[in-house]
């Protein structure tokens, strides 16, 4: 057969297993990438989560020899949860991304690649194939746009006119030679909605991401966040979706195509104190299979701390002296000494000055200190 009816046959066998789109894109060195990517580390906006060689990131052949082809899908996430559950003044909530509600994605788009690799494989013996999603090294953005998915948008998302932003991305390098897709035209004209509110000003310009100011890199961190976060915060516990939520190609959208990626609002909104005393195995068996999970439950425990102090919840008092008393790690106790000066009252500033007196690290000491502060005015 030849490339055309290979191509389609391709995107045939993708329908039938749960692929929402598929698109076609040449091999070829990544040019306007590699120079985006050299600002982004020239500036420090890079987050240290991704592949530190540009290189690798922008040139396909790197990563397989004689690549020729990269086959880009995009599976749709919901963006409703049904049946929420209210935060109450007793219990409140906080919220993971909608792109952690559900199965972690990785294992999802794993699940796709593999079968399609398998069929590509079966059909033409002695191809080459190498599948990734998201932590490998390619930037599934630029291949997505590339393969006309959708557009890369102001807020730095693929966004595609059938599923908005709400959409996971994963690709197949491969030597087979495939007609390419065209890529599509950039429709976010002059709609600056993303830039203009997001949180912490992470958006530089649209299309230019200081991902150390983003909220969704600042909730995987895992030491003390810095104060001028904190209040940015909310009740997220993992990832930011405001840069979503705003955007006027994501009104309407909402697609639940793959049950696994259905939310369970326990999951998804949890309660927040409960959060302060999980252990490792009570955190794995409920979180282990959310991909806001990856880093544990410190950065997780610590988000929640700052949330009850953003609720200013005053049932938490007893639980976040409780941490202060009893965890053993500096963040924890310093991050909810801190949360009590927001919300506490004298008879915390009391118990604050005397817990001081017995603290030996000196960045708890400081944190202590601000509580200490709050609490006195």
């Amino acid at each position: 057969m030849n490339s055309q009816e290979l191509k389609e046959q391709i995107i045939e066998y993708s329908q039938s297993i749960g692929i929402d789109k598929i698109g076609f894109a040449s091999a070829s060195v990544f040019e306007e990438l590699k120079g985006r990517l050299l600002t982004q580390q020239e500036l420090g906006y890079q987050s240290g989560f991704e592949e530190s060689d540009i290189e690798k990131r922008t040139n396909p052949e790197l990563l397989l020899p004689k690549a020729s082809t990269i086959i880009s899908i995009a599976l749709a996430y919901p963006s409703k949860m049904k049946d929420a559950p209210k935060s109450t003044r007793e219990d409140r909530r906080g919220i993971f991304c909608r792109a952690s509600w559900g199965q972690d994605y990785h294992t999802v788009l794993r699940d796709r690649l593999e079968k399609l690799e398998a069929f590509i494989l079966n059909i033409v013996p002695g191809a080459t194939v190498k599948s990734m999603v998201d932590t490998g090294e390619l930037s599934d953005r630029a291949v997505a746009q590339r393969a006309g998915i959708g557009w890369s948008a102001k807020n730095c998302s693929i966004i595609t006119p059938e599923f908005g932003s709400y959409v996971y991305l994963g690709e197949i390098i491969t030597n087979i030679a495939l007609p390419s897709d065209t890529p599509m035209e950039d429709r976010c004209g002059s709609c600056n909605k993303c830039v203009e509110v997001c949180p912490t000003g992470a958006l530089v310009t649209g299309g230019q991401l200081d991902s150390q100011r983003c909220i969704a890199f600042l909730t995987q961190t895992k030491s003390f966040l810095a104060d001028e976060f904190r209040d940015k915060l909310g009740n997220r516990l993992y990832g930011c979706d405001t840069c979503q939520t705003v955007c006027p190609e994501n009104k309407g959208k909402d697609f639940h195509l793959h049950p696994e990626m259905n939310p369970d609002p326990e999951i998804a909104k949890p309660k927040l104190k409960p959060l302060l005393q999980i252990s490792n195995r009570e955190f794995k068996e409920k979180f282990g299979h959310v991909s806001g999970s990856w880093r544990g439950k410190k950065p997780i425990q610590r988000n929640a701390i700052i949330a009850l102090a953003h609720f200013k919840d005053k049932t938490a008092v007893t639980d976040l002296l409780k941490v202060v008393k009893e965890d053993v790690r500096p963040v924890m106790r310093g991050t909810a000494a801190w949360a009590l000066g927001k919300i506490g009252d004298a008879s915390v500033l009391e118990e604050l000055k005397r817990l001081r007196e017995k603290e030996s690290d000196e960045d708890v000491k400081q944190e202590m200190n601000k509580g200490i502060e709050m609490l006195q005015n």
